[in-house]
């Protein structure tokens, strides 16, 4: 592994791969940067790319991720489908260039394993993209387990309960097919919730989980709903259910109660919108804001979902930025977000098979009484 040196290129030179819907978040987020310029645009659909560069006024269109490499970029922004993703990882790695990637970090572990070591071995810096991460609620919940206030945590529950309509699956050819989405709901709405339920309640010893598929099984081959039980390395356990199945959307919740006996959850409704606290239960004293409120709309569309999150985004690309000036590390790596993927690729082996899924020995604790004694 090389160490990465500070970059000290000024202004950053950036490339976004691939402009579907999810590069408007990443073209908004580096132009917010007073030290960035996005020099080109790159995607299989070449009038794509130049539609996208003409609205934009970026210089380079171009139909390749070489070509796009090519341009002496210091950042590629990966936001191609999610099997692409290491495709465009290696090249950037043996190009020198660093790398900011949508979610997941990829389809399988050997993937995602293989790209963190070719970034490593390159010494450049992984980035992928957990924006949730960044909301303030959700630091402030990061915050009260590490200074006491919640201490470490005991139990989590984490509820993904969205809508999706049948359109939402035939937009793109690649929605709702194993091959080419690498999954259903777990993959490209609940990773970003299991990587908040891993960040808060630390390392997974054993995933138990289902998955089935009840209300889009005419329009996908992937997953609609799951439901699993998470053990952690230290003894706490979770509950995970998520679902697009749902009408309206229920929204999300991630509730942590801590040794302390404290509990927080936390809460995103409409989806999109910014997470808040809306639970806050300490020794005596318990606070409260309403899950629903009064006059929203809970089934809003993808682009909306998408816009709002932009601010979050523009959070997460300036302290990848940060990290390559000061040569530490970005808040979320390559290593980080191949957790998360870990944790709900369990899940899936763990329906097929009907066995829990071991990444660890499990804390004592949590053996059954019989095997403890034993």
């Amino acid at each position: 592994m090389i160490t990465p040196s500070p970059v000290t290129a000024r202004p950053l030179r950036i490339g976004i791969a691939g402009c579907g819907a999810i590069s408007r978040n990443h073209l908004e987020a580096f132009r917010a940067l007073d030290d960035a310029v996005i020099v080109g645009v790159c995607d299989i659909d070449l009038q794509r790319a130049r539609d996208t560069a003409d609205a934009w006024g970026i210089p380079a269109a171009v139909n390749t991720v070489q070509e796009l490499l090519a341009l002496d970029l210091n950042i590629v922004s990966v936001c191609t489908p999610h099997p692409t993703h290491e495709d465009v990882v290696l090249q950037a790695a043996a190009a020198g260039v660093h790398v900011l990637c949508e979610k997941p970090i990829a389809t399988d572990l050997a993937s995602a394993e293989r790209m963190v070591q070719a970034c490593d071995d390159a010494g450049l810096k992984l980035g992928v993209l957990f924006q949730r991460r960044f909301w303030p609620a959700a630091q402030r919940i990061r915050t009260a387990i590490d200074d006491g206030t919640l201490g470490k945590p005991i139990m989590g529950q984490c509820s993904v309960m969205l809508h999706r309509d049948p359109e939402y699956y035939s937009r793109d050819a690649w929605r709702g097919t194993w091959a080419s989405d690498g999954g259903g709901v777990l993959m490209t709405q609940a990773i970003h919730y299991i990587d908040l339920l891993q960040w808060f309640m630390g390392d997974v010893a054993e995933v138990y989980g289902k998955i089935s598929t009840y209300k889009h099984g005419e329009h996908i081959e992937v997953e609609d709903s799951a439901t699993a039980i998470i053990t952690f390395t230290s003894g706490a356990m979770a509950t995970l259910e998520a679902s697009t199945a749902v009408s309206p959307s229920l929204g999300v919740q991630i509730r942590v109660t801590g040794e302390t006996g404290a509990s927080a959850s936390l809460t995103e409704f409409p989806e999109g919108s910014d997470g808040r606290v809306d639970l806050w239960a300490l020794a005596g004293s318990i606070s409260t804001e309403p899950v629903y409120p009064d006059g929203v709309d809970p089934n809003v569309s993808l682009a909306t979902i998408n816009g709002q999150l932009i601010p979050h985004h523009t959070a997460q690309v300036r302290d990848f930025v940060r990290s390559l000036r000061g040569g530490g590390e970005p808040s979320i790596t390559g290593q980080d977000a191949t957790k998360a993927l870990r944790i709900l690729l369990a899940v899936y082996e763990s329906s097929r098979t009907g066995n829990p899924v071991r990444f660890a020995l499990l804390p004592e604790s949590t053996r059954p009484l019989a095997q403890v004694a034993g």
